[in-house]
């Protein structure tokens, strides 16, 4: 929600007038010197939404704000063009609605565009988040990466490097949404006060990966590439199984932890609807962009969210720390699913992270099925992912 700064107006004030910790109107408006805020000056107030509202008969604003359950200082300071003593009936103003539900995200599936507009949502509702463009996919697609949390402890969890696991961006966002709704309400996290989780960890999350993808198995093919996609799928025009990357490309055998193996290993030897690596280590776009992401910034922990097994799995060559395995056996307890050191398999993220870094990553098999999994299964996944969400910004 944004707003017009009145003489006198602080930012002091305005937490205490919405009842949103100063942090976050803070971070909500980074590139404005608190102390030198001046009238006219337009503020972000996070965790809010301005709602139009139709002057009904006898309204006043002492009245709409009990009702509404805020402050008349609020109205005012929405409505500052209105002459409160002089309503007219249907004249329309702007009531503050603190925002107390998620956004709706559990019935449609999400493809790029609709993920777009989910971002830009959440940006407007907490504009304390950053959201940050990481790289492009094959078809000039933008990767997103959206960030929540200034502290020493950095996340990184990210979904959708399977274009048949698109319900994996679906079960990531919520949980974000989620989150940050938990952080503007106050709401406790495993006993724990949000702010103190969002001073103490920052959160990176990643929530498409493979945008072309996506949209491949959710909307068909793009015209123009139509022939070469049915050819590269074996003459078939149902696209709902495919895995790769647009080009064939199987991005979670793009990384550069034995690479040769998996090549070597994997039956497909060109571009196919799933499991090939390509001709050589981070040849794809999408795949660059995530290595070079996890470079910069040096993540104490990652997660992949997958979606076959209802286990996850933890180890890479017995590279992984000591950590790990406390990590492992307490998600294994919260969740469900079966914690799995060691698979026989390379060149995939969690893999590359363990061997470069020898920190924890994971990748997440979230449900059970043939790909894609029906979104009848969605509240069962998102029920069982919370608790590793949790797990992982708490523990």
């Amino acid at each position: 929600m944004e707003i017009s700064v009145r003489p006198g107006d602080t930012f002091d004030y305005y937490s205490r007038l919405f009842k949103i910790p100063l942090k976050l109107i803070m971070d909500s408006n980074s590139n404005t010197i608190p102390t030198k805020i001046k009238p006219v000056d337009k503020i972000h107030i996070p965790g809010y939404a301005s709602v139009p509202y139709a002057i009904k008969e006898g309204d006043t604003f002492e009245k709409i704000a009990v009702r509404s359950g805020i402050e008349i200082d609020a109205l005012f300071l929405l409505n500052q063009s209105k002459d409160a003593n002089h309503l007219m009936v249907s004249e329309k103003i702007f009531v503050p609605e603190k925002v107390m539900v998620p956004f709706g995200t559990t019935e449609t599936p999400l493809d790029y565009k609709r993920l777009v507009k989910f971002i830009k949502y959440l940006k407007r509702t907490y504009p304390f988040i950053e959201v940050s463009k990481i790289g492009s996919s094959v078809l000039g697609n933008s990767i997103d990466e959206i960030r929540i949390g200034k502290g020493e402890k950095k996340i990184h969890m990210n979904a959708s490097f399977h274009a048949n696991e698109w319900i994996t961006t679906m079960v990531l966002m919520n949980l974000l949404n989620r989150y940050l709704l938990s952080i503007t309400n106050g709401l406790l996290i495993r006993g724990k006060e949000p702010l103190a989780l969002y001073e103490g960890v920052e959160l990176s999350i990643v929530p498409m990966v493979n945008p072309d993808g996506v949209d491949l198995v959710l909307n068909g093919p793009p015209n123009h590439l139509r022939k070469d996609l049915i050819e590269i799928n074996e003459g078939s025009e149902d696209f709902i199984h495919w895995k790769a990357n647009i080009r064939g490309i199987d991005l979670n055998n793009q990384f550069p932890a034995n690479w040769d193996i998996c090549r070597k290993n994997k039956k497909p030897k060109s571009p196919a609807p799933r499991d090939f690596p390509g001709i050589e280590p981070l040849t794809e776009p999408e795949a660059v962009a995530i290595a070079d992401l996890t470079e910069k910034n040096q993540f104490h922990l990652v997660l992949a969210f997958h979606t076959q097994g209802e286990e996850f799995y933890w180890g890479y060559e017995g590279l992984e720390p000591a950590e790990s395995e406390v990590l492992a056996k307490e998600l294994e307890k919260v969740s469900g699913y079966r914690a799995i050191r060691y698979v026989n398999s390379h060149a995939g993220y969690k893999d590359w992270f363990i061997q470069k870094y020898q920190k924890p990553g994971i990748t997440l098999e979230l449900g059970r099925g043939i790909n894609p999994l029906p979104l009848s299964q969605f509240p069962s996944i998102l029920r069982r992912a919370e608790e590793i969400f949790l797990t992982a910004i708490t523990y």
